[in-house]
């Protein structure tokens, strides 16, 4: 996670003096990551087929559909604690749903996210969020390393059904 944390500390800081007018350029970092993981997020689960949700490639390993059905969770319960809003009752969605099932909660749950992150502003990144037992911009930060490590699990089990990842296929 150290080097996620700098990495956004690097292109926050390039953005800040990219317009030295810019008065939140972490939060408007973590923007822009949210809006890449989710893209890449998105189009895994969208290129994954139905009847490979079930894969996981050993039996203690989740399957893909219980990957999309934590990312959903985590997206609704972690973009609540940074938004300052109350944690959503009933956060998740099951892993036995179907994939439109899923991939519609996946976008909701992005949806979500980038509503909260858009109200969001550098003066509260300091300010502890009780729940998570940390600071807003800790667990800012712990939301795109999160993203990216999801993305990453994504990736190789599209890789290990003989698919190629969005990030890696040729832009059109």
């Amino acid at each position: 996670m150290d080097k996620y944390f700098a990495f956004a500390l690097i292109l926050a800081t390039a953005q800040a003096q990219d317009n030295p007018n810019r008065s939140n350029p972490v939060a408007d970092a973590a923007r822009v990551w949210l809006h890449l993981e989710a893209a890449n997020l998105i189009a895994a689960a969208e290129q994954m087929p139905a009847d490979k949700y079930e894969f996981r490639p050993t039996a203690p390993q989740m399957t893909f559909a219980h990957l999309m059905a934590h990312i959903v969770e985590s997206n609704r319960m972690m973009c609540s604690g940074i938004a300052g809003d109350a944690p959503p009752k009933n956060p998740g969605v099951p892993d036995t749903d179907s994939k439109d099932t899923l991939l519609a909660e996946v976008k909701s749950s992005f949806d979500y996210c980038t509503a909260a992150l858009g109200k969001l502003d550098d003066s509260r990144l300091a300010e502890d969020i009780l729940l998570f037992k940390r600071t807003r911009a800790n667990l800012l930060m712990f939301l795109v390393a999160d993203l990216a490590d999801h993305y990453c699990t994504a990736a190789v089990y599209l890789r290990l059904n003989g698919l190629t990842p969005p990030t890696v296929r040729p832009k059109k």
